[in-house]
């Protein structure tokens, strides 16, 4: 009995590291670097190729994951550039672009140390005609989408079911137009 006490701990720590590393698996969904923090303006410790296994690490920041690359290193890469090993789509590198783009202007990049980098945009690329040609409908998305229909008298019984009771709420009030401008205005120039 003393010897099986003995056995049991180490085995419950193997198989909660087991556990851990396989619920935290996680593959690059494009080529991406490995940061030594978490900002884009961080030290590039190595370059990763899409599709590279990784293990998530419990830290984060902001849009920033820690990883453990296959070689052992860690460190930081965006979450937009990360997913389940058996995601079936990733999005397109223009959309995980744009999204990662958002997150470094509304975080700043979340800079590490005083690094400043000056970034001019002239906006967000929309969808391109080659992006609207490639475009392909999701049927079994739509057909799911469409199994959750439900009409008025589903709703009332729902709602019946459920308890609910119907509440007069106050509507908005209508925001105050636009003013025109003076030809005198120093913003129309």
């Amino acid at each position: 009995m003393r010897l099986l006490q003995k056995l049991t701990l180490p085995l419950m720590v193997v198989a909660s590291t087991v556990a851990f590393a396989q619920s935290n698996a996680a593959v690059t969904k494009r080529a991406t670097e490995l940061r030594d923090g978490p900002a884009s303006s961080a030290r590039v410790l190595a370059n990763l190729p899409a599709d590279t296994a990784l293990t998530r690490l419990p830290s984060r920041q902001s849009a920033w994951v820690e990883v453990r690359a296959p070689n052992g290193d860690t460190g930081w890469v965006h979450m937009f550039d990360v997913g389940a090993p058996n995601a079936s789509t990733a999005p397109s590198n223009a959309a995980t672009g744009a999204l990662r783009g958002l997150t470094n202007f509304f975080t700043r990049g979340n800079q590490v140390g005083k690094t400043t980098t000056v970034t001019a945009t002239t906006g967000i690329r929309g969808l391109g005609a080659e992006d609207i040609a490639q475009a392909q409908p999701n049927l079994a998305a739509l057909t799911l989408a469409e199994s959750y229909r439900q009409n008025a008298a589903q709703a009332q019984r729902f709602a019946a079911n459920a308890s609910l009771t119907a509440r007069q709420v106050q509507p908005l009030p209508l925001p105050i137009p636009p003013q025109p401008r003076s030809q005198d205005d120093p913003n129309l120039r």
